[in-house]
Parts: structure tokens; C-alpha cells; sequence
């Protein structure tokens, strides 16, 4: 399947029913009255998040989405039928923006979340609505309401705790493979990885968490070289990230420390704040380095890179350093969510008026 993180879609509630101007006309009933009902609702159109999907392909090739509009109102006191809504399903993730004004209306961020995120119009009232006691034969009736209608832009930013950043071919598909149950494309060519890949890492009984790996930056992606800058978005909502440098590159003349600051650079020019998040450096394709060089190579790179906080040393190939990398990064998540989940404090003097 086409993997889709950006669609543009035109949307419109259906327009209510009109009201109706009717008379009862019954033998021996010579003053029967106004019988006119009102006009039915437009549909609505409704968001679902659906944890089955993980692509907005649907909507890059069906644009338009239209609900239905209610019935007009008739004669007998019969009102109009309500519009058929419909309901769109999207991606866990998926940030709806008003595509004219930039502003964000909505984010589906739990599965089976529903919302609403356009209103069909309101019927208008047929005449018997109008009847008193000095207009028995009213003649107004009013049309229906106009239904909602949007542009918006969909923009897809996949769930994750944990993302991978590096360069193509630093073994960001292979540490996922060799941690999770994802099982992306490898080869032994750049840009392998086309498009983001999660992988649900289970670490015990009921202990896992997500990891997203996204295409490879080069130096210059925010000029548009490689991919550029268009996945990095996959990593905006990840509690960590994972800078995995490729420790033992088949072509000698390239620098792996020059390689990471280039990635690190490309970071802060995207977005700041993602350039602020917890960051820990793998070195990987250790098994690729003679056992009596590692160390000293390893401590080279930190120095040179002028790193100063976590470091581990692993082997995606051979699953080498990988058990002890996963154990810490459950214990660094699990500790993100309990602060995310701790109460707020209330000063005691106003706790009878914080709300419940």
C-alpha cells in the first residue's frame, strides 16, 4: 500500500430541508388549518480514528465528500427526513487544519475517537409553525439552513514513543527488525527505507512501547537533497529519540563524526523543539570493527563528537547490546508517562473551587 501523510479535502454538510406552506383540506372541514411541516436536517460529517489504518492514501484520490441534505417538508404535518451523514475513517494520529487559515481544528489521537467536523443545516419550519391566534392561515414558511463546508488538509504524524534518526544505511531497519515485529525493506543500498515503519517492542509480560523509523537524512535535506525534511514530522510526538551512527562505513574516507553533526544540524533546522527532545547516541555495526579496536574507536567518536549524554554500543546484525538498550528505553518511557500522568498540585486554599 501507498504510504500517504498529507491529503487535501473538500467536505460540505448537507443543507437543511425547506419548510412548507399547506393547508388541510377535508370534506365538512372548512377551517382545517396550516398542515405544513418543517424541513429535515442536512447530514452531518464525522471523523473516526481507525487504529486499522496507517495512510491517508484514500484521500489523495477522493477529494470531495458530500452529505446529504434533508428532506423538505409536506403537507399532513409530515416533516422532512434527516440528511445521511457519513463518516470519514483516518489514521490514529491524523491533525485535521483549516486549509485556507493554517489553524488546527482537530487531532484524532485515540482509536475510535469520533468527532464531528462539519454540521449540516437546521430545517426550516413549515407554516403551521406560525399559526396563532390572530394568523389562523399564516402563509411564511423559511428554508433550510445551509450545511458546513471546508477545505481542510489532513496531515498524518505517526504515534510512537521511540524514534530512529540517522543516516541512510546506519541500520535504523535493522535494529528494528532485530527489536520489534516490523519488518521493513533491507538492502545494501541507500534510501532502502521509502516510507515511516512502527514496530511495537515487547520487553515483558504487558511492558512494550512503539518505535518509528523513518527514511535517512543526508547533509543538505533542508535544501530537498535525499528525501529532505518530509518525514521528520513521524518524530515530533516520540518521547525519545535514537541518533543510530553507522560505527564502521564500507567507504574509509567518510567520517562518521562529520556524518552525525550533519544529521544533528538538519535536526535544529527543521524544528527546534525536536531538536530539544531526549537524545541518546547508538553506535552501531560494532561487529564490523576488530574486538581490540572498539574501545578505542568508540571513545574517538564521543570525544570528537563532543558528546555528552548516553552512549551505547550495539550490533543490529547480531542483536549484540540490544537487550540492554531496550530495558533502558522502556525505564525511560515509563518514567515520561508517569510525569505525564502525575496530578497537577493545587494550592489547599483553592482547592474547593479546582474541578473535579
Amino acid at each position: 500500500m501507498k504510504f500517504v501523510d498529507e491529503a487535501f479535502i473538500d467536505i460540505a454538510a448537507g443543507d437543511g430541508g425547506n419548510g412548507c406552506v399547506s393547508f388541510r383540506h377535508e370534506k365538512y372541514k372548512e377551517f382545517g388549518g396550516p398542515n405544513g411541516g418543517d424541513g429535515g436536517r442536512g447530514g452531518h460529517v464525522f471523523a473516526v480514528a481507525d487504529p486499522n489504518l496507517n495512510t491517508l492514501v484514500d484521500y489523495r484520490y477522493s477529494r470531495r465528500h458530500e452529505a446529504k441534505r434533508g428532506e423538505h417538508g409536506m403537507g399532513s404535518d409530515m416533516f422532512g427526513a434527516a440528511g445521511t451523514d457519513i463518516t470519514l475513517k483516518m489514521p490514529v494520529g491524523t491533525i485535521i487544519t483549516d486549509a485556507e487559515t493554517g489553524e488546527v481544528l482537530y487531532e484524532l489521537l485515540t482509536p475510535g475517537e469520533v468527532i464531528t467536523i462539519a454540521k449540516g443545516g437546521d430545517g426550516g419550519f413549515g407554516n403551521m409553525r406560525f399559526k396563532s391566534a390572530i394568523n389562523r392561515a399564516p402563509r411564511q414558511k423559511t428554508p433550510g439552513w445551509p450545511g458546513e463546508k471546508k477545505n481542510l488538509k489532513l496531515e498524518l504524524k505517526v504515534l510512537a514513543d521511540v524514534g530512529l534518526l540517522g543516516m541512510p544505511n546506519a541500520g535504523k531497519s535493522t535494529f528494528i527488525t532485530a527489536v520489534s515485529n516490523a519488518r521493513p525493506k533491507i538492502a545494501d543500498y541507500p534510501f532502502t527505507t521509502l516510507h515511516p515503519n512502527l514496530g511495537v517492542v515487547r520487553v515483558g509480560p504487558e511492558q512494550s512501547f512503539v518505535v518509528a523509523d523513518i527514511p535517512g537524512l543526508i547533509e543538505g535535506a533542508s535544501e530537498g537533497a535525499g528525501l529532505g525534511h518530509q518525514f521528520l514530522r513521524h518524530l515530533q510526538r516520540t518521547r525519545l529519540l535514537l541518533h543510530i551512527v553507522d560505527l564502521a562505513p564500507f567507504d574509509e574516507a567518510v567520517d562518521p563524526v562529520a556524518q552525525a553533526k550533519a544529521i544533528v544540524n538538519e535536526l535544529k533546522k527543521y524544528d527546534q523543539q525536536l531538536y530539544n527532545k531526549p537524545r541518546w547516541l547508538v553506535l552501531n555495526k560494532l561487529d564490523m570493527v576488530p574486538a581490540d579496536e572498539r574501545e578505542a574507536r568508540v571513545k574517538d567518536f564521543v570525544k570528537r563528537f563532543k558528546w555528552k549524554g548516553p552512549v551505547f554500543e550495539i550490533s543490529a546484525l547480531t542483536r549484540e547490546g540490544c537487550e540492554p538498550l531496550i530495558h533502558a528505553i522502556f525505564r525511560h518511557v515509563q518514567s515520561e508517562q508517569r510525569t505525564e500522568n502525575e496530578p497537577v498540585e493545587v494550592d489547599p486554599r483553592f482547592a474547593g473551587d479546582a474541578p473535579a
